[in-house]
């Protein structure tokens, strides 16, 4: 074990954790001014639930090594045998416990990304219900497959350096089948951010925690992450740009909410490559995947008319997808001898196993939320009724206001 290994890992859990509150603060900016806090609420709920159920049965059912290709077992049943001591299968420079902490923060920040779906319109017990089940029905098996020792994924040689099928993909088309299951807001048409400086501030804690989830992923502190640390800022850059470029050129305006979702986008675009890929590639990546999700926002749910409240789908669904495909493309060996070399340089397989990985996790998410949405519907309403909506979700679900001497 290196402490130096130790420490840097200690510090990006620190910085990924510190995303999923960024998540309450940028998606409580979007909603009206009588949701924020239903809405950070989505946030700070996983982080209790989720964390707990990590410890006691999802980080076994994710990375266990005595399970089959679909999932782990329950060997390491509420961390039995995680330890101080690294486990070399995953690293052997960090502590096992520290890697598995590591992890925990990526799928509690996976769920908090799934309730800018079901913004201003969802019934709180009905989303602990969802929380509790996804996590561990959903989110354990596909971070297994591509994460796991013996995972049918990672075997397949897909490549997936810290989340995009994992967590971009998931919650996304999760947000998405949602979305369209719960229904449209009655406002949706007139809905617009409260309070945008709010968002930003959200933004910038998620940009900033960012670095800790894609280097991190690296688990060791070498040239591989460093390059990852590069990759990371130039592809946020590049999604802002991406993303005002099309929006100047079509809404003949720049904004400040469209900045933000840039470099969101350019991140979550560049999160399944940035250990495989060249920066000036993850220029390219970030750059189309601003333009891309800005399509998803702007252009695609308009066209299928679904209301995906704060753009689950539209900035991780698309942004991931695109993320996978880049990889299959822009990956070469000489960044990461671990990798695999992509189209552009030589190898057209890869590109095959990223649409397959990316393929299954579409079908496997959107059936089994499917199902999960369908058997909590039997238990209790999964939509909150007319009067709660109109009145809005803080005073009706929860009590509380979050502003008492505004107007807004």
């Amino acid at each position: 074990m290196q402490i130096g290994d130790s420490v840097f890992m200690f510090l990006a859990t620190l910085l990924v954790w510190l995303m999923t509150p960024g998540i309450a603060l940028f998606y409580g900016g979007m909603v009206k001014s009588k949701n924020v806090l239903s809405t950070a609420m989505h946030s700070y709920v996983p982080m209790a639930i989720v964390s707990i159920l990590w410890v006691l049965i999802g980080y076994s059912l994710s990375f266990s090594t005595g399970g089959n290709a679909f999932l782990g077992n329950l060997d390491w049943f509420a961390l039995k045998d995680v330890t101080f001591e690294p486990n070399e299968d995953y690293s052997s420079t960090i502590p096992h416990s520290l890697f598995m902490m590591f992890q925990l923060t990526f799928a509690v920040l996976t769920v908090a990304i799934i309730s800018g779906a079901v913004a201003e319109r969802m019934n709180f017990s009905a989303f602990i219900l969802f929380t509790i089940i996804w996590s561990i029905v959903a989110y354990a098996p596909v971070a297994h497959w591509v994460w796991g020792v013996g995972g049918w994924l990672r075997e397949l040689g897909a490549l997936d350096f810290a989340g995009g099928n994992v967590v971009h993909i998931s919650s996304g088309v999760t947000g998405l089948v949602f979305a369209v299951m719960l229904g449209k807001r009655k406002e949706a048409n007139q809905s617009t951010p409260h309070n945008l400086p709010l968002t930003v501030l959200g933004a910038s804690l998620i940009w900033f925690g960012w670095f800790g989830f894609n280097v991190g992923s690296t688990l060791t502190l070498n040239e591989v992450a460093m390059t990852v640390f590069v990759n990371t800022a130039v592809a946020a850059a590049a999604g802002i740009v991406g993303w005002l470029v099309v929006e100047w050129l079509i809404n003949r305006r720049p904004t400040m909410l469209g900045a933000i979702s840039g470099a969101i986008a350019g991140l979550v675009a560049i999160t399944p490559a940035c250990g495989f890929v060249t920066p000036s590639a993850s220029i390219l990546i970030g750059f189309v995947g601003g333009a891309l999700c800005f399509w998803g926002v702007f252009y695609l749910k308009k066209k299928l008319g679904y209301d995906d409240a704060l753009d689950a789908f539209g900035l991780h669904g698309v942004g991931g997808t695109w993320g996978g495909i880049a990889t299959g493309l822009f990956a070469t060996t000489s960044v990461n001898e671990a990798g695999a070399n992509g189209l552009f340089y030589g190898d057209p397989s890869l590109l095959w196993k990223q649409v397959v990985a990316m393929v299954a996790t579409y079908i496997f998410i959107a059936v089994v939320t499917f199902v999960i949405v369908k058997i909590i519907h039997v238990v209790v309403p999964i939509r909150v009724n007319e009067e709660e909506e109109t009145m809005g979700l803080d005073l009706t679900l929860h009590g509380e206001k979050a502003y008492h001497e505004s107007n807004l």
